[in-house]
Formats: C-alpha cells, structure tokens, sequence
C-alpha cells in the first residue's frame, strides 16, 4: 500500500493532542507539510513531527505536489475557504466537524468534492470505536431482539461560563461551534450508526451561559450559543430515542446509552465524553427477563490499531484514518463523509426549528 502524504492545515489542540500523534502511530501515513496562522505553531510541530515542510498560506500547502492529503484543522468557520482551495486544487480533503457554519455552505463544498473527483471526509470518528461497532453488531445480530427505545446522556465539565482563550471561537453563536454543535453532533452521528437515525424529532435547546467570561483577559461575551440540548425522536418502526447533551456539568459527567429491545437491555457507559487513557467505554448486557446486566468483553477482532499509550478519545481518531486508508486501497467510501456532514447538518436546522417554534418535525 502507498504510504499517503498528508499536509495540515491548523495546529491548534486537537490536531496536536489527537492527529499528529494518530499519524505519527499509523504505518499508513506521513505528514510531510504544516501551516497554521501562527507560524511558531507549525514550526514546534514539525520540530516535534519531523515534518518537512513548513509553508505560510494555505494555497502554498495545497499547491505542494508531494501532499495527497490535506487536513482542515483550523476552526469551523475557516473550513469552508480552507476545503474549497483543497478541492480547487484537486486534493483529497479531510474536515474536522463541524464542516462548516452552515447547511448551505456543506451542501456546497460536498458538491464540490463530487465534481472534482476527490475522497472527501469528515471528523466523525466516533461511529467507527470498536465500542461502537460491536454495539451495532449485537443490535443486528439479535441481541435485545425488536429495538424498543434509546436512551443518550453525554455531559461534561468544561464549557462553563468561565472558558479559556483556546475555547473563546466556541462562545459566538454563528461559528456554530457550541457544546451542542460539536458533541450532539459526534455522539448523535455514533449513536445513529448504531441503531439507525430518526425519522422524526422534538428538541428544546437552552442557553443557561448567557454571559461568557475567558480566563485570563477577564473578557466578558454576551451569547446565545445553546450549552443543553433536550430531544426526543422517533426511529424506524416503533422505536423511541431520547437524547440529553449538556455542557458544563461540575461533578459526575460521562456518557450512559442504554437500549431496550423485545428480548434483552445494553447499557454503554464512558466516565468521561472526551477520554484520557483508561477511559474505556464499558458495555454490559443481559439477553433474557428480569437479569442482572453482565460486562461483554468487546472482541479482539474489532481492534485495529497497534500498541500504544494514546488516550482513548485519540484512539478513536486512529480508527477512522485506518478506515480512510482501507477505501483508498479498496475504491470504498466506508468513512465519513461530506455527505454524512450535510446530512447532520440538516438535521441540526430541523433541531433548531423544532425548539424555536416548539412543534415536531420530520427528518428527511
């Protein structure tokens, strides 16, 4: 297989913490070009990664001939203008999610991918955890029988009315990048490829942050950026979801999804939404009536990834470029992709319409 050359646009904490690392462990790739706005910034990566090139503009990275790959890493509001010279220059495209600010703009930049003939793929890691993945096997294969109804927690500390400089971006409601935005849209997306997406939904979201003081500069920002999202939906059949995400939450955040079907329960549960090493998801279950749930061991087979000391949360990242890798080689489209992304993006406008006018709505 053809080691695939990778250029990074962005070097913030995510692409430091999560990304580089990921490529740094996997055989598949080698990142051989860096930009971000603060020059300093790729300079320390590439001094850290042994990255060849450090350019200065976005249009000198994807003009470079060695790179096949360009990664958005910057913020979401700088995503679309950053996809569209990838595209222009006929690079595959990875984008962080969100993809952009808006369903319009995604269903723009997806349309561009398909015209100019380039893999294009969205940061949606999560669908593809093992934890996941045999999550959806045993509902497939049986293993509570008949879905009868889902259940989602996810809440976690951060995002509170006290944020730090990196989390200023997140506070302006139109950079779409909320705790709502950014985490109902990874669990969501995992969730659905587990158990199907919704046919229909209800949605309440509340902003209960409305003034956001960052740390340090003592800045004060008046929001509406939601920071709770409370929904109800309806999958195929007679199924029911319910969904609860909440920024914020100062002890005891996680994540808890428990599926009940017609012929046994599963519970999923992660002591954190964002996991450091040893924050495994745990999943329990019971196939009968009236049973105590039992910890099922998550198959050995459905890890792919080398040995390593990386966070979980980094771990799911490295899932999803071994999938990417996999269709370059295979000619499949087993990633997400920005297809995926227009998707989530329209439903997040029927979720914004039904908690704004308070009436149910179908999803297409």
């Amino acid at each position: 297989m053809d080691i695939i050359r990778v250029g990074i646009i962005g070097v913030g904490n995510w692409a430091r913490h999560g990304h580089l690392r990921v490529l740094d462990l996997l055989p598949q790739y080698r990142v051989v070009a860096v930009q971000a706005r603060r020059r300093e910034a790729a300079e320390a990566a590439a001094a850290e990664f042994a990255i060849e090139h450090v350019v200065g503009s976005v249009e000198e990275l994807v003009a470079l001939p060695d790179v096949d790959l360009v990664l958005v890493l910057n913020t979401a509001p700088q995503h679309a203008e950053t996809v569209r010279a990838a595209i222009a220059a006929r690079k595959h495209v990875y984008c962080e999610w969100p993809l952009t600010v808006t369903s319009a703009i995604a269903e723009e930049l997806a349309g561009l991918a398909r015209d100019a003939g380039v893999r294009h793929v969205v940061g949606l890691q999560r669908r593809l955890a093992p934890h996941n993945r045999y999550l959806r096997d045993l509902i497939a294969e049986g293993y509570v029988g008949t879905l009868r109804s889902v259940r989602m927690h996810v809440s976690m500390n951060y995002f509170q009315a006290r944020r730090s400089p990196a989390l200023r971006w997140t506070v302006p409601p139109e950079n779409f990048s909320s705790v709502v935005a950014i985490y109902a849209g990874h669990f969501l997306d995992m969730l659905f490829a587990a158990v199907g997406r919704p046919t229909s939904l209800s949605a309440l979201m509340v902003n209960q942050f409305p003034v956001v003081t960052i740390a340090g500069t003592g800045e004060t920002i008046a929001t509406t950026t939601p920071d709770q999202l409370v929904m109800s939906a309806r999958l195929a059949g007679d199924a029911v979801l319910s969904v609860h995400i909440e920024g914020g939450k100062r002890n005891g955040s996680g994540v808890q999804i428990d599926v009940t079907g017609t012929a046994g329960d599963l519970r999923i549960t992660n002591a954190s939404a964002f996991g450091d090493v040893g924050d495994d998801y745990v999943i329990e279950g019971a196939h009968g009536d009236n049973l105590l749930l039992e910890r099922l061991a998550i198959p050995a087979s459905y890890d792919w990834l080398p040995e390593s000391g990386l966070p979980s949360a980094v771990l799911e990242l490295a899932n999803l470029y071994v999938v990417l890798a996999r269709d370059g080689v295979d000619g499949t489209q087993e990633a997400p992709s920005f297809d995926d992304a227009v998707w989530l993006h329209h439903l997040f406008d029927r979720i914004a319409q039904s908690s704004r006018e308070g009436e149910r709505q179908t999803v297409e």
